[in-house]
């Protein structure tokens, strides 16, 4: 296992639409391995392929009990609702937005094996789910965000709304 090197906003591989995983083998075991080490030294929620360097269909989700989720290939089957927040990005460090998803995810994908399975996810879970499958497509928050702010007014305003 190894730490990768996030990339940031203006790398190229972040735009770009990433391809299916055909293999399942230990390239791909290693990537997953990678993946979650990398996610754990960031202290992040998820991580793409493609915010590594990798144009492949693959990430890695934190979920509510703090373990992680490998997703192979994953695809939105259903969502619901609506849900605002504020988001932050590995590879926009020390920025934050407040973007709208669905409340309630349902998610297919493929484990490292190549066998299928389902998950649902609410509140962050889904939320996490949205976020690191737009990676896989190249789409990044900021672009569903009205605007960006640093973590220091993220903090006043956070700050402002317990005051409240």
């Amino acid at each position: 296992m190894a730490i990768r090197t996030i990339l940031t906003q203006g790398d190229p591989a972040l735009s770009k639409m990433c391809h299916p995983v055909t293999r399942f083998d230990e390239k791909l075991a290693n990537l997953l391995d990678d993946l979650k080490e990398t996610l754990d030294n960031a202290k992040g929620m998820g991580l793409a392929a493609p915010q590594v360097g990798i144009l492949r269909r693959a990430v890695i989700v934190v979920l509510e009990d703090n373990s992680m989720l490998e997703l192979v290939n994953p695809e939105i089957l259903a969502q619901e609702g609506e849900q605002a927040g504020w988001e932050g990005c590995l590879s926009l460090p020390g920025m934050w937005g407040n973007v709208k998803r669905p409340a309630w995810v349902r998610v297919r994908a493929q484990n490292r094996r190549g066998e299928w399975f389902e998950v649902e996810g609410t509140d962050l879970t889904a939320r996490c789910f949205c976020h690191e499958l737009g990676h896989l497509d190249g789409q990044m928050y900021d672009e569903l965000t009205d605007r960006l702010y640093t973590s220091e007014e993220l903090d006043e305003i956070l700050s402002r709304e317990e005051d409240e």
